[in-house]
This record gives C-alpha cells, structure tokens and sequence, in this order.
C-alpha cells in the first residue's frame, strides 16, 4: 500500500463504520421491514460505481486478502462484469446522445440492471464483506439521491409511509471530499482524480500504480555531496 494513503483510509473506515450504524439503528427500529440474511445476495447484482476513495481501499484489501486461484477467479468474473458494464453504459450514452431517451429515464433503467458482483462467490457470500462498499452497507433501507426514494425490493418498506431515510447524496459528498484529499496527499500531476467513478469490477482489475495515480516518481535525490 502507498503510505500516503493509510491516514485517509483510516477516515474512510470511520465513515463506513457511521453508516453501518445508522443501517443497524434502522434495522434494530424496523425489524420487520429490513430483510436482510446470511446469503442474501440481491444487493450483489445492483449496478453501481465507486468513488476513487472505495475504488483504491477495495483495490488494496483485495490484494491483501486475496490470492492464488481464487484471485484469478475472482479477476476472470471481474473482467466478464466490466465488459458487460462497459456495453450498457455505451448504449445508454448512445441513446440519450441520439435523444431517443432522456437522462432521467437511462438512469432509472440502469439502476435496474442486474450483473453480479465479481466477489459475491458460490455460497453467495462476499468475499470481501468487511471493506464492502458503502452502497452495499446501506442497501436494504430506506435511502435517497436526488430527492427519488429507493429501498430493497425485498424489504417490507410500504411505499407512502415515512421512515428514517439516508441522504445518499451527502454520502456520496463526503466519499469526494476523501476521494479530493487523496489527489492532495499523493500530490497528484491529476487534479481532478477526486471526481472519478468506476465500477467495482474495475476497481479490482485496475492496477493503482504511482503513474496511474499522476505522483511524481521523477524528483531528483539530493546529489551526494562527498568527494
């Protein structure tokens, strides 16, 4: 791991520890409405992306944790996924540009899109539960993004009832300003990284390198001064 990375990490791993108890504050309040289990795994097919902050912390836990026959596995999955990803998102591109469909109504389409996560494995398991994203944390109760409501399919939330609700888009604010300090903090030659999105699958096949990452690997040493 970049060292430069660990202190924005470790803020990054507060914040998700926040929005799991808000989802455990609203599991424990509405026992009956929140279906989550064990093997549930309908969260696992939502199509979504990451800020770059998730995208390099789900990256380095994955090398960490991950290795051998299952991090090829897991690689080959995530490869299949982002093709697929890739093709939607460019028909979608292809029919807002040509004005058969508005922006609005590709979003909603895309959103309910189903491609399984590369690390969901054959028990329908996570394979990384415990640096899952923070989509994946909050997925199951009431949430909201530009002011349209969304809950789990399987949940019993009973639409015109008010429930506690997450503002995702304050989330997703607050996963930028970390992305933003990243770029702060390498240095980056790429000032507007903080703003980049990408989905799960890439974030695994991407290599985050320091020349991806626009740090300056060029900086002379000190010449040594000894005769």
């Amino acid at each position: 791991m970049i060292p430069e990375l660990e202190l924005v990490f470790k803020k990054y791993e507060t914040f998700v520890k926040q929005l799991d108890g808000v989802f455990g504050t609203v599991q424990q309040q509405y026992s009956d409405c929140v279906k989550c289990k064990l093997e549930c795994s309908d969260c696992c097919h939502a199509l979504f992306d990451l800020s770059l902050v998730e995208a390099l912390y789900i990256n380095a836990k994955f090398l960490e944790n991950v290795a051998g026959e299952k991090k090829s596995k897991i690689l080959e999955c995530a490869n299949t996924s982002d093709r697929k990803i890739y093709q939607l998102k460019r028909k979608a591109f292809k029919a807002v540009e040509a004005g058969e469909k508005s922006e609005e109504q590709v979003l909603l389409e895309m959103a309910a899109e189903r491609i399984r996560c590369p690390l969901l494995n054959e028990e329908s398991q996570c394979d990384l539960y415990a640096s899952r994203p923070a989509t994946c944390r909050l997925y199951g109760i009431p949430t909201a993004i530009a002011g349209r409501g969304h809950t789990c399919g399987l949940s019993a939330f009973k639409t015109g009832e008010s429930y506690p609700t997450v503002n995702l888009d304050s989330v997703h604010t607050k996963l930028h300003e970390l992305s933003c300090e990243i770029v702060e903090v390498l240095q980056s030659t790429h000032v507007n990284m903080g703003d980049v999105l990408m989905p799960l699958s890439m974030a695994l096949l991407t290599v985050f390198d320091e020349t991806y990452l626009g740090m300056d690997t060029d900086k002379k040493k000190p010449e040594d001064s000894r005769a």
